[in-house]
């Protein structure tokens, strides 16, 4: 669903449009000649299958996110990405991530849970059904998007696997496989790439394990076939490829904070506030865009959000 209004207004999962309706709408947009910004995923069907091949045509967008800031087009969210498993140079990595192969692939959820999980891909797109939402991504880099993602509530998965009362964090392992992801076989990075939440951050409604975008698969320079999606704090914290999922009691190591924790922070909100060492981080380079804008306190998401963070010294916690 694209959501087009205030995130401290609260709505309910009936809110959420149901797929035959989305499906619905989807064919009147392309009917009037105009493009949807994204389809429900499931599980492989032939509804499914014309639906990602309508996608593929898809480059552009009439829909905005709830600020009305519009999505950014197809290309220019596949085709400029920070991945650097695969390479550093962000024009390179849809060329060296073309044969990466996301299926089979399976994901434990495991750590201090009652019930842990190993679920495969398919497996998960049947069991936990598919939204839409229109997300702002801000790198740290000071760069920006908007993307309509598919995906569906960390929150859902979480709850499946019954955290312990023990249980404060979540710590997420992505891929380890040099052979197919190049970027590995430098020395200089921690290998395999490691992120975290606080438990409540994972909770929080607003966080997704993103499945797809733009109506299609993920593909693989965004993080197939899994991701997170942390709308509100840096894109570096959005992990791709993940296999694993740990429910933890002390804070878990992460690859960033590991390698420069004075630039990177563990909680890395995105903050005008403060400034990277190297640059401000009061302004942002929309991609698409000629100039700058101004960055927006926890991404614009101030009002869901805020309150995790009560009491906290935000610059100290950055």
């Amino acid at each position: 669903m694209g959501m087009r209004r205030g995130y401290g207004q609260p709505f309910s999962p009936s809110e959420i449009t149901p797929e035959a309706v989305f499906f619905n709408r989807r064919a009147f947009l392309q009917t009037a000649g105009i493009a949807a910004a994204g389809a429900l995923l499931a599980a492989c069907g032939p509804q499914q299958a014309a639906t990602r091949e309508a996608a593929e045509t898809v480059t552009t967008s009439t829909e905005t996110d709830e600020l009305g800031n519009p999505v950014n087009a197809f290309d220019e969210i596949t085709g400029y990405n920070n991945y650097y498993e695969f390479s550093t140079d962000k024009e390179a990595v849809s060329r060296l991530a073309r044969d990466f192969v996301a299926s089979p692939w399976e994901v434990e959820v495991a750590g201090l849970v009652h019930k842990p999980q190993r679920y495969a891909i398919d497996e998960l797109l049947r069991r936990f059904p598919q939204e839409e939402r229109i997300y702002r991504l801000r790198c740290v880099e000071a760069w920006s998007m908007v993307i309509p993602w598919q995906g569906f509530e960390l929150a859902s998965l979480l709850k499946e696997a019954e955290p312990m009362t023990s249980a404060r964090y979540v710590g997420f392992t992505t891929l380890l496989d040099p052979e197919v992801m190049p970027g590995q076989s430098s020395s200089f990075y921690p290998w395999p790439y490691t992120e975290g939440l606080r438990l409540d951050e994972a909770m929080h409604r607003l966080t997704l394990l993103g499945t797809g975008l733009y109506g299609k698969p993920m593909p693989a320079q965004n993080g197939a076939p899994l991701r997170l999606v942390v709308p509100w704090k840096y894109g570096f914290k959005s992990i791709k490829a993940i296999v694993r999922i740990d429910l933890l009691e002390t804070q878990p190591a992460t690859l960033w904070n590991s390698v420069a924790s004075n630039e990177y922070g563990f909680y890395a909100n995105v903050n005008p506030g403060v400034d990277h060492p190297r640059w401000s981080q009061a302004s942002e380079r929309r991609i698409g865009e000629l100039g700058r804008r101004e960055t927006l306190l926890f991404n614009g998401y101030t009002e869901e959000v805020s309150g995790l963070y009560a009491g906290m010294d935000l610059r100290e916690n950055f």
